[in-house]
């Protein structure tokens, strides 16, 4: 019987471990590498052509959407998983465009990653309810990624500015109740209105509420 050649990649060696030995247990797989981050995976991908990969997203050197955007310029029979603790609709979305045929949460009984392995390895996409609506929500709202792109730029203290500008503060009393000079209040909005492309407070107010930043 051939098996399904399988690399997995993850910076954590106790996920890696545990990850092994659950497609170890199975006779159709064979693990046949581990990669510590992105670099090395590109390597291994490049030297033993799996035919899956397990990837997680976050990984030194090169993120797993990164690895997976490099090689399928030039191999398109490896097919990826994307086994990652982010369930963000933006890691999803952007995994999925990059390429891969299946996204995991680590959190994934082990019986749905056996399943994803064997559908991937037959050519079909495997996604779980939860992620298959994720990915749903995310193409019929993208206001919803620009949002969770936002979200993770903005710095705590911009996130406590705007929600105060939200309420009707003003530039005096949001000092006052932050414990901060108006002129740094005044800095913090001019760089939210610049992060979120608008003029004024009220555009501010209304585009921070359609992307369910406040």
């Amino acid at each position: 019987m051939k098996k399904i050649n399988i690399v997995i990649a993850d910076d954590h060696v106790l996920i890696r471990d545990g990850i092994k030995a659950l497609l170890q247990s199975i006779d159709e797989f064979d693990v046949i590498g581990e990669a510590a981050d992105g670099e090395e995976l590109v390597q291994l991908i490049d030297s033993l052509n799996p035919e899956i990969v397990l990837l997680d997203i976050t990984m030194p050197k090169k993120t797993g959407i990164e690895v997976i955007t490099e090689v399928k310029q030039y191999n398109h029979s490896v097919k990826f998983i994307m086994l990652s603790m982010h369930d963000n609709p933006e890691y999803v979305l952007k995994s999925v465009q990059a390429g891969a045929l299946s996204y995991l949460l680590k959190n994934t009984d082990h019986e749905e990653i056996i399943k994803a392995v064997k559908a991937v390895s037959s050519g079909q996409k495997y996604f779980s309810p939860d992620i298959y609506s994720i990915i749903l929500n995310g193409l019929a709202n993208p206001d919803l990624i620009k949002g969770n792109q936002l979200n993770e730029v903005l710095t705590k203290r911009e996130k406590e500015i705007l929600k105060e500008v939200s309420m009707g503060l003003s530039t005096k009393l949001i000092a006052d109740k932050l414990c901060i000079s108006v002129r740094t209040v005044e800095t913090h909005r001019i760089n939210l209105m610049k992060k979120m492309e608008v003029h004024n407070s009220a555009e501010l107010i209304k585009k921070a509420m359609e992307l369910n930043l406040i």
